[in-house]
């Protein structure tokens, strides 16, 4: 039998970075369907709205999710109750470093009672991205550096938008 799989990969992707490619890249490898959810939570303050967010992954991510298809989505909820709404049996976490294999896997353990239907999978980043991260690009954006090397183009050119100087 040839089930189609259903992966989920949540985040704040505020904003999409090269290291969030990197991982819907390989998420890509072991789904048939990937649904990337963007958290949504009234207590923080986002940069950008989540339907730019949502904009950014379609249009940076569309060109490496091969014969994948590619859903975004916002949620508010426990990832694990969004995952459920879309049919995910697959939770994609990307892993840097060992202080988020630390972190990951203790969230992983927490899904697993919670939905246990549901499997983790930990996708290591590559090389050249492991050191980026959204509230990094954010800083140095604002402060009227260089981000050209960390995220898409589509991304650069909204973060211009915001910060004239970077």
């Amino acid at each position: 039998m040839n089930a189609s799989r259903t992966a989920f990969y949540a985040g704040s992707f505020d904003p999409l970075t090269n290291g969030h490619v990197d991982v819907i890249r390989h998420a890509c490898a072991v789904a048939d369907r990937l649904v990337v959810a963007i958290g949504v939570h009234a207590g923080k303050t986002p940069l950008f709205s989540a339907e730019e967010r949502a904009e950014m992954i379609r249009e940076d991510c569309g060109p490496v999710t091969g014969r994948t298809a590619l859903e975004v989505i916002t949620f508010a909820d426990l990832a694990v109750d969004a995952a459920r709404r879309v049919g995910a049996s697959l939770l994609i976490r990307g892993l840097r470093d060992g202080t988020d294999l630390d972190y990951e896997m203790q969230m992983a353990g927490m899904n697993a009672a919670l939905a246990p239907e549901i499997q983790t999978v930990f996708l290591p980043s590559s090389p050249i991205v492991r050191p980026i991260t959204a509230t990094l690009v954010r800083q140095i954006a604002a402060m009227g550096g260089d981000v050209s090397g960390f995220v898409p183009a589509g991304v650069l050119r909204r973060l211009k938008s915001r910060f004239p100087r970077s």
